[in-house]
Parts: structure tokens; sequence; C-alpha cells
């Protein structure tokens, strides 16, 4: 069934107003006819089985058959705060963070970061660009929710937020303590919010994991070998995915 994501004030009574480029897609491109079914979802958990009714000059007016809360998100808000990486990586870890049920992709700048930072509006594009793949993502494997990609923030920044949550880990090169690594994940079960971390090409600054450590976020291992850093995001969100999946 195709996916279409709204917003909460689409929903009016028994009835959805699919509006946008949506409503271009469903008429012009899908060519779905009144009678036939979609999904639509609120971005806040809640979707909805509906009925096309008609087209109007407002959208597709479509009568809703079914509600209920989504049954594909992690019991947990899971944050990745990624470390900057070079080129068009981040769109990768955009799409495979979104796919393995992230809630969010905050990119973060370190002392290792690579890549300059261009200026305001050059920002918000990338931005804007990123948020793009992650609504293709959601939309791909059914997501209850639309990640939000951050705009970038400061390393001390992400280990203040992440600071708040229930639990953060950061995977470190260094970290060699695989029993206490398994035991560290398994943790995660049950924790309403989690945080991880993951550093750009040239890994974390010493002086960074420290502040990390001070802060209450755990250093875990992900084994004998370096992981490129588009790699061990996919790695440590999969490994939290099949641990707190009901």
């Amino acid at each position: 069934m195709q996916h279409f994501y709204i917003e909460p004030e689409a929903v009016s009574g028994g009835t959805i107003t699919i509006t946008g480029s949506d409503h271009n897609h469903i008429k012009n491109v899908l060519r779905m006819k009144p009678g036939e079914e979609l999904m639509a979802v609120d971005g806040e958990s809640i979707e909805y089985t509906c009925r096309i009714r008609e087209y109007s000059d407002a959208g597709v007016v479509c009568d809703i058959v079914e509600s209920r809360h989504s049954a594909l998100e992690l019991p947990a808000r899971v944050v990745l705060f990624q470390g900057l990486p070079k080129k068009d990586k981040m769109e990768l870890i955009v799409q495979k963070a979104v796919e393995l049920g992230a809630s969010e992709i905050v990119p973060v700048l370190t002392k290792r970061t690579i890549v300059k930072l261009d200026g305001a509006e050059k920002e918000k594009k990338r931005v804007e660009r990123l948020q793009a793949i992650a609504v293709a993502a959601a939309k791909q494997c059914g997501r209850g929710i639309v990640p939000a990609v951050s705009p970038v923030i400061s390393f001390k920044d992400a280990v203040e937020a992440a600071s708040k949550m229930d639990i953060a880990i950061i995977p470190y090169e260094l970290a060699d303590d695989m029993e206490e690594s398994r035991k560290i994940i398994k943790s995660l079960q049950g924790k309403k919010s989690i945080g991880v971390f993951i550093g750009p090409e040239g890994g974390f600054d010493r002086t960074e994991t420290e502040l990390a450590a001070a802060k209450g976020i755990l250093p875990i291992t992900l084994g004998k070998r370096i992981l490129r850093t588009e790699t061990a995001g996919i790695c440590v969100l999969s490994l939290i995915m099949y641990e707190i999946t009901d």
C-alpha cells in the first residue's frame, strides 16, 4: 500500500486531505481512482488506512477506514550524533540510520572533522537535502515518524544533549573490553532514550572521549577491526535495533 506523510492538521473528523506534491503524485503519477486505498502517516506515529473519496482543488480527500499506532517504531528514541564525514557519506548515513530506526540524526563538529562548513545559506540547503533523504527513507521502510536531521552542532553541545538521555554510548577504537561492551548493549533494553556517538574519518580525539566519559557517556568496542565512519553507525544501530525490538 502506498504511504504518504501528512501534517496532523490534515486530519479533520473522519477525513484526511492530502495536499502539495503528494496530491499531484497520487492523481497524475500513480493515477489512483476514488475507492482505492492508501496509507497516511501523521509523523507522530499514527497511521491511517484511507480510501480516496474525491479530488478537489484543496487536495486528495480521503475517508479514514482505520487508525492505529505504528508498530514499526522502536520502543526507544535513538539519536545518532554523527561526526561530520567527508563528501556525500552523510547522505548514506542518514538513509541507513532512518531505515534502522533512528529518531534523529545530529551532525557533530569534532576536532578531527575534515569538512569545512560553508555559509549559513549553503548549510541550510544541505540540511534540507538530508531531510529530504530522511523522508524518502522513511517512506521506503514504512516508518511511523519522519526522523529529523538537525543542523551541525559542536561536540560539547552534543555531549550536553546526550547527558540528559537515559543512556548514551560512544564506540572508541581504544576501548577493548568486549564483555563489558556486551553488557552495556544489553542494558539498553527498557531505556526510553539512547544516544549514539560516531566519530568522523579520523575518529575521536582523546580529550573528546574524556569529556564524554565525564558526562556519563559509556565507551564500547565494536571489535578488533577499525570500521569506516559510515560502517560504524550502521553496525551500532543494528545492534541496538536487534537488542531493544519487542
